[in-house]
């Protein structure tokens, strides 16, 4: 019994260790009357917490603010060289690996290309290695600064030391990429679905911030999503929720790459739109092919829209969210020139009760999504984990 005692109060202190920290990240520098008010804690445990996690460096005074009759008050806010993320972006023509501070500022960057027709997994593997240890490298930040590595990848990342990666697109199936990174460093590893990182990423700093129910849609060579919940990601039973680029919009229509016919993917991912106008090109190239299309008013445009209105107005009608985010490269490529018509095409297919056009936006962080987001896994732990230095690295 009394060791189940001491577990209760740590968890608690780690409760609100992690809930003043979140406070300061989100919404710091404030005050530790300010910290108090929001996080519900007493003067006396803030003043406690607060003044643990200066001694440790974790956070740092951020100047004053002048108070009502009394001394200025001291402003407080996370220390952005406390520590280091890794974030990693494994997509369809390169590997990019980037090191974020605390403020989530890039410290430096490394990029490997990648053909797309092979994704080996161990030359994957390798890159990421390689691109950890480079920009650990040029960023001059010692390796036991580094909280941890973020890994976002296309397809199903099923949770466990080996982060089994099943990726059609990839010719991966059951891919152990935890354990292949693992082999090579001994940082904390985190790998997910590059769409959720992505989500993550706009949820807490771009386009989706605010809100408790959204979708966020990455749109690049193929289709991707994140459900948001009540302010959460949702995973569903087998954490393969939000795959949106696989709903049906054509029964016994298109192949898609995942196999099946008639996906939203199979229309509307940058791949699925070139072979549609007869355009052959290697992935490297699809940006610019992408844009000269759009700037020739090509119908396959036109109709690609109107299914994206398809697809969006059944997450609507399913999820009835907030907002509705797009992103990834293509998504803005198209969203940019053609916000108002997906939202047209979105309204026209949905019923006016859920639904507001300006619900469509597009996303705010742009190329930088995927590995921002990727190293968010690494700093969610963080805020419980900061005051705890024994804490056990694993793999999410």
């Amino acid at each position: 019994m009394g060791t189940s005692g001491r577990r209760t109060v740590r968890d608690l202190r780690r409760g609100n260790r992690a809930m003043l920290l979140r406070a300061l990240y989100f919404g710091g520098p404030a005050s530790r009357n300010e910290l108090s008010a929001e996080t519900g804690l007493s003067a006396a445990t803030v003043s406690t917490m607060t003044g643990d996690l200066l001694d440790a460096g974790v956070i740092v005074e951020a100047g004053h603010v002048d108070s009502d009759g009394g001394r200025p008050r001291v402003l407080l806010k996370v220390n952005p060289a406390y520590g280091y993320a890794v974030g990693v972006d494994v997509g369809e023509t390169q590997v990019k690996v980037e090191l974020f501070d605390l403020e989530m500022h890039v410290r430096a960057g490394a990029h490997y290309a990648v053909r797309s027709a092979k994704h080996d997994p161990e030359l994957v593997a390798r890159h990421i290695l390689a691109g950890v240890d480079a920009v650990i490298a040029e960023g001059e930040v010692r390796p036991g600064q580094v909280l941890g590595v973020g890994v976002g990848v296309p397809g199903i990342v099923e949770p466990g030391p080996d982060a089994l990666v099943r990726a059609k697109t990839f010719g991966w199936e059951a891919v152990p990429l935890g354990a292949l990174l693992r082999a090579g460093t001994s940082l904390p590893l985190f790998v997910d679905n590059g769409a959720k990182t992505m989500g993550q990423a706009e949820l807490w700093f771009g386009s989706g911030k605010g809100t408790r129910d959204a979708i966020i849609l990455l749109v690049g060579s193929g289709v991707g999503g994140t459900v948001v919940s009540d302010g959460r990601i949702y995973r569903g039973a087998g954490k393969a929720a939000g795959e949106v680029g696989h709903l049906k919009i054509v029964a016994g229509g298109r192949l898609c790459r995942c196999g099946a016919r008639g996906c939203l993917e199979a229309y509307l991912g940058a791949e699925a739109i070139l072979d549609r106008a007869g355009i052959e090109t290697d992935s490297a190239d699809e940006e610019s092919a992408l844009a000269r299309l759009l700037e020739e008013g090509s119908p396959v445009i036109g109709e690609s829209v109107e299914l994206l209105g398809v697809g969006l107005s059944s997450l609507v009608h399913l999820f009835n969210p907030e907002r509705i985010v797009i992103g990834g490269w293509a998504g803005l490529l198209l969203g940019g020139r053609l916000l108002d018509d997906i939202r047209a095409a979105t309204a026209a297919n949905t019923q006016a009760q859920p639904f507001q056009p300006e619900m469509v936006v597009l996303g705010r962080l742009g190329a930088d999504a995927v590995a921002l987001g990727a190293a968010t896994l690494v700093i969610e732990p963080f805020f419980g984990d900061a005051a705890f230095p024994e804490t056990v690295s694993t793999i999410a």
